[in-house]
């Protein structure tokens, strides 16, 4: 997940806390605002200490930011998202968080509609 897509600063979480649409799963609650003023998505990640130490914190950031990554072609632009971990998540395999993540994006309306080509067949 490149730099220019990370909600950094408190200021920007709270507008989205206050301002924003939220949906949520077992595993994640997702926080979304639309914002037109830039090109792409911005997310933030929160896990609290219910997660773990700060290492079991940062492990489980780490793996959501590969999740994102691998996703982020399907998330609408224009959006600053924000994800807080639930307890669980840290027992949980990579393509399992990546599942759940896609479950709850898409719950949460930010990912993109999906094209469907209808082509003859020959």
């Amino acid at each position: 997940m490149h730099r220019s897509h990370r909600l950094r600063k408190n200021e920007e979480f709270q507008k989205v806390f206050q301002k924003g649409k939220s949906a949520a799963n077992k595993q994640f609650v997702i926080y979304t605002l639309e914002n037109q003023g830039q090109a792409t998505f911005r997310i933030g990640i929160s896990a609290s200490k219910k997660i773990g130490n700060a290492v079991t914190r940062n492990k489980v950031k780490r793996l959501l930011k590969e999740a994102i990554a691998a996703i982020e072609d399907r998330i609408k632009p224009h959006l600053d998202i924000i994800v807080i971990v639930r307890p669980g998540v840290e027992e949980m395999p990579l393509a399992s968080i990546q599942g759940s993540l896609m479950h709850a994006l898409k719950r949460a309306k930010a990912i993109k509609a999906v094209e469907i080509h209808n082509e003859k067949r020959g």
